[in-house]
């Protein structure tokens, strides 16, 4: 018998289309959104990573979609308005300026920060332990380690430094809360406090201008994502004005910076990465617990140290977590 063709044609037709008609709609994958500083950093891929350890697996079980710039604490209320728009299941926020914008951009999308200083302080929540609404995540050091960054400063600046000056970004929060913070330590160790602030890259070359001038012979940089963003450019300003300098994140010391007495960054967005994971598996943020980190790093670039003529004593070596020759 031959077979007819056409006859064949519309019968395959005919069986596939119920399939067709019935089948399910593609599931949507799941999306995340992350706003932070650009351009990637190795903290993110910690994050990444992290996800795809929990069965987030980028492209596959979740979408990310990155809103990234060096200008974050100017750009964030128009890039969390995006985020919004875009309908994402999360917002990852790390940072104090980044979350505060989410925060004031929705009240109903979860939202992770991973490295703000004073969380209840800037009001991104209103309780450690519940913070309640919509926003959790995991802090850095508690404003109280602000008097041991001055000890290790002033110790490592040969003891004798009298004139502290502070670098800040003075539209990020957490930097603000940190000069306030800083004023009864410095008090206390007998040391002067000169706040310089930077408002953008243009700024940095004009600030070291006026702390040399001032003869600051102790430097604090506040981390922000500005900051941040020109690590290598800000650690060159330092070593041209030889001014001994503490960095909020490790990047700095990192990026030649002498050394940095904070959280350690990729570890903290690891553990932002469970939160978000848990939000996704059906936990609400606002019964989450913010965490804390126990304890932060000490690390001190020995290369910058020699560069400045300081010898670090050998109880400071010991406290250090890490030394980069």
């Amino acid at each position: 018998m031959q077979l007819d063709r056409r006859a064949f044609s519309a019968g395959l037709v005919a069986l596939l289309a119920p399939a067709s008609r019935n089948a399910l709609p593609a599931t949507p994958l799941t999306r995340v959104g992350v706003l932070d500083s650009g351009p990637a950093s190795s903290a993110l891929d910690a994050f990444k990573q992290t996800l795809r350890e929990q069965g987030y697996i980028e492209a596959e079980t979740v979408g990310l979609e990155y809103r990234l710039t060096k200008d974050l604490v100017r750009a964030a209320p128009k890039l969390a308005a995006e985020l919004v728009s875009a309908k994402v299941d999360v917002i990852f926020a790390p940072t104090t300026p980044a979350a505060l914008a989410a925060k004031n951009a929705t009240r109903t999308i979860p939202i992770v920060f991973a490295v703000a200083a004073d969380p209840v302080g800037t009001k991104l929540v209103s309780d450690l332990a519940k913070p309640g609404g919509n926003v959790t995540g995991v802090a850095t050091a508690k404003l109280d380690d602000a008097q041991k960054r001055l000890e290790l400063l002033k110790e490592l600046a040969g003891g004798g430094a009298s004139r502290c000056g502070l670098l800040l970004d003075p539209a990020d929060a957490s930097n603000v809360r940190l000069g306030a913070a800083l004023v009864e330590p410095a008090h206390r160790l007998r040391m002067s406090l000169q706040t310089f602030p930077v408002k953008g890259a243009a700024d940095f070359a004009a600030a070291f201008a006026a702390i040399t001038a001032a003869r600051i012979d102790a430097l604090l940089v506040a981390a922000s994502p500005l900051t941040l963003a020109h690590a290598p450019v800000l650690t060159e300003h330092a070593a041209r004005a030889r001014v001994p300098a503490m960095y909020g994140s490790p990047e700095f010391a990192e990026a030649g910076g002498l050394m940095s007495y904070a959280a350690d960054v990729a570890e903290n967005y690891r553990r932002a990465a469970e939160y978000v994971a848990k939000i996704l598996k059906g936990a609400a943020p606002g019964t989450l617990p913010v965490e804390q980190v126990s304890k932060p790093e000490l690390v001190i670039n020995l290369g910058t140290a020699r560069s400045l003529r300081l010898t670090p004593s050998r109880w400071m070596l010991l406290q250090a977590t890490r030394v980069i020759e």
